[in-house]
């Protein structure tokens, strides 16, 4: 079980490493808001990793066989939510920032950075589809609910350790300095990168709708 757990470990920790929509919210909150902020955001990107595996443990993959709209509804969710995120974004960057609100100063509540960063994995299809391919190679190694339940912790202790890096490395003087210097640029690129996410998503859902 170990040798089995180690390598999708692997996997996963590559998948949480690599630029990706978690990635752009928890460095959105280092340097907007700072520190907490960012790190309230990793702590709801890590419940997420734990409701995923409960949910995989619950048959959400037999769900999704069974009605592959869901699929293509979440896709739809996922979608707007990053186009959303991608809008706020590309607006502070043309319009400018609340002139009380400044590079690593707390402007959110904790509760708020927290939901931000349930709801950026909760709607991510990405994560539903890393969630069906672990369940199916712990599964097929032989393990059962219990097994793939554990696997959940795990994800999310990966995913504090390695989005908790970014938070304080895009949280650190250097960088918010350069945010303070250079935030419309940066803003602009959360922006672009945010929509187009959100904009992969809605094509893909769009793709399934066809006949």
């Amino acid at each position: 079980m170990l040798q089995t757990f180690f390598v999708v470990w692997l996997g996963i920790a590559a998948a949480q490493a690599s630029p990706g929509p978690n990635m752009f919210a928890v460095a959105g909150a280092a340097l907007a808001t700072g520190r907490k902020a960012a790190f309230m955001v990793v702590l709801g990107i890590a419940t997420g990793s734990l409701l995923w595996s409960l949910l995989a443990a619950l048959g959400m993959g037999a769900l999704l066989a069974a009605l592959p709209i869901l699929l293509t509804m979440l896709k739809f969710v996922g979608g707007a939510y990053l186009l959303y995120m991608g809008y706020r974004a590309l607006r502070t960057a043309r319009f400018g920032i609340d002139p009380h609100i400044k590079a690593g100063r707390p402007s959110a509540s904790a509760i708020a950075a927290g939901r931000r960063g349930l709801l950026v994995v909760m709607t991510n299809p990405k994560a539903v589809l890393m969630w069906l391919a672990i369940t199916t190679f712990l599964y097929g190694a032989g393990l059962g609910n219990t097994e793939v339940l554990l696997f959940g912790p795990i994800t999310a202790i990966s995913a504090i350790l390695i989005y908790g890096c970014y938070g304080w490395l895009f949280s650190t003087g250097t960088a918010t300095r350069g945010y303070t210097r250079y935030w419309r640029w940066i803003e602009a690129a959360f922006g672009a990168a945010f929509g187009g996410f959100g904009l992969v998503l809605l094509a893909s859902g769009i793709r399934d709708l066809r006949p």
